[in-house]
Order: C-alpha cells, then structure tokens, then sequence
C-alpha cells in the first residue's frame, strides 16, 4: 500500500483476533490502534479535533496549539500539529511516564510539566489531572492559543463514531456480540458503542475502569495512585452517555500486570497498562457466560508500551 502522507496512516487499524489469551469458546479480537504514528488511540481524536477547529475557524496555520495529556493525545497532537504546520505545546504531570516526554520533545513539541498535588511517579490522580489542566489552560490564554480540552470536546467523541465504531462493523461484517472499552476521556467508549448500537441494540457494551477507581459506575474512590495511566482519574466525565453502558468492568493493578505480560508473551503485542485492562477486563466478561456461549468480542490496544 502505497501513502502520501503520514495523516493516511492514522484511523483503518486492523482487528487482530487474540487466539492465545482466552481460552474456552468465544472469539476475542483488539483493535491494534498502537501502531498509528503518535503510538495510540489518540491520533484518531487529534486528528478530527484539529481538522473541526480549522473548518469552525477557531484555528489557522502558525498558531499554537495547547493541551492537557498524560502522553498519548500529546503524542498523537505532536503529529498532526507538525503535519498542520502548527506549534504544539503539551502540558502533563510529572507523574507521567518520562518515555511519554522524550517522545513529545522529538516530535518537536514544547513539554510543560506540572508537579503532583498528590500522586506517585507512575501513578497521576484526579488531582494531579485538574492542575495540568489549569496550566495548560494559562498558558493558553497567555499565549493566544488553541486550547483543546479533550474531555469536553465533541471532535473526540465525533473521530470514534465516525470512525472506529464502522471500521469494527465492517471488519466483522456486523457479526459482533460485545464492545470492551476503558473510559479516560471517554471518546473510544461513547463514539464507538453509540455507532455500533445503532446498526445493532442488541451488542453488549462494557467499559472499564481500575478497580479502585470506578467513579463512573458510582463507587468510591479507594485508589486514586492506581498504575493505568491514562484513565481512572476519579472524575465525572462532560459528555459521559450513561445509558450506553451495560456493564461497568473493573481490574485491579495486579491483573493489569500480569495481562501486559501475558500480551507480550503469548501474542507477541508490547502495549501499555490500559490495553492490558480492556483485555483482562474482555476476557473476564466472555468467561462470566452472560453474552452467550460462542460470543464474538472486540476490544481496543490503546497504546504501546514503548511508552513506559
């Protein structure tokens, strides 16, 4: 196949079916959105974000980009910024990975890091989020920038709707029971099973969140250092559509673990701790037998693990 341009390579991912890591009756696939140019499922979103701002008119060439990331819409930002010719500047906690950085700062982007309020090297919390935020929203502001904020913008949502969840039809020719997703911004989730259960109500669709973290299925939180980067920050999601949701799935840092091992040993896919959540969290939810005996499920490998 033959690209003229890198933004060819973002959004189309193959489904790969996880042929080693469940066993019994059933069909696992992953959608492998780690091998896009920025590393993850993030490209999908930054590029709808950035082409939405420049048809709106909210953003022309040469001006800066700014965002709040934990890496991977960073990442993906640096990308299109760079294609877009337009400065991009990431704004992220200290507890982020420091692979996370050294990516950013050689695809040319500014990397603003903020101190923890009260999380661990490796472990970001709410808190930790809501500072970042703050920062990326002042230096905005300071420097005439395009904000994105991903948490409260449709374009997130839209690049998984349009996107995503009709590649996943395609690909199985609408031959899908279930739809396993981790919630960080919620754009993969909510675009993905609001598209598919359209063209079908019946695709059961589950989201995940670690174990000691589950705001969105209402519990409280118990473990706000937990070690998957990039979702369970303790906070209420803007454009969060509860009534897709037909289970909230939990894992604990330990099964995150041990399925990212598992994943690399087994299947030959080196990805990051949210990755090995949806799988852990997928695999649980075929062995529980509530969607049937021969179901066919789809999850998403968010990121690589060249990240960590």
């Amino acid at each position: 196949m033959l690209v003229d341009s890198t933004i060819q390579l973002i959004e189309n991912t193959p489904l790969v079916e996880l042929k080693n890591i469940l066993s019994g009756e059933g069909k696992l696939y992953a959608k492998a959105e780690f091998i896009q140019p920025g590393g993850s499922v993030k490209d999908r979103a930054a590029l709808h974000i950035i082409k939405d701002a420049y048809e709106s008119g909210k953003l022309e060439k040469g001006r800066l980009v700014v965002e709040m990331t934990s890496g991977n819409m960073g990442a993906g930002l640096a990308v299109v910024c760079n294609l877009f010719h337009n400065p991009f500047t990431a704004v992220m906690s200290e507890g982020n990975s420091p692979a996370r950085v050294k990516m950013l700062e050689a695809l040319g982007a500014g990397v603003v890091l903020v101190s923890q309020v009260d999380g661990t090297p490796g472990r970001v919390t709410g808190k930790d989020i809501e500072a970042a935020i703050e920062k990326a929203v002042a230096l905005a502001e300071e420097k005439d920038g395009f904000y994105v904020d991903q948490f409260n913008n449709l374009s997130s949502i839209n690049a998984h709707y349009r996107g995503t969840g009709p590649e996943i039809w395609n690909d199985l020719d609408g031959d899908i029971s279930a739809f396993v997703a981790a919630a960080g911004s919620g754009g993969t989730f909510v675009g993905t099973s609001k598209y598919l259960k359209e063209r079908n109500s019946s695709i059961f669709c589950a989201t995940v969140e670690p174990a000691g973290a589950r705001v969105l299925a209402g519990y409280p939180i118990t473990d706000p250092k937990h070690v998957i980067q990039g979702i369970g920050y303790g906070i209420q999601l803007p454009h969060w559509e509860p009534e897709l949701v037909d289970e909230y799935l939990s894992v604990t840092n330990e099964e995150a673990v041990r399925y990212r091992e598992l994943l690399a040993h087994k299947e030959g896919l080196f990805v990051g701790f949210s990755a090995a959540a949806n799988v852990c969290a997928a695999v649980k939810l075929v062995e529980c037998g509530k969607i049937g005996a021969h179901p066919k499920v789809v999850t998403v490998l968010c990121d690589t693990g060249l990240k960590y």
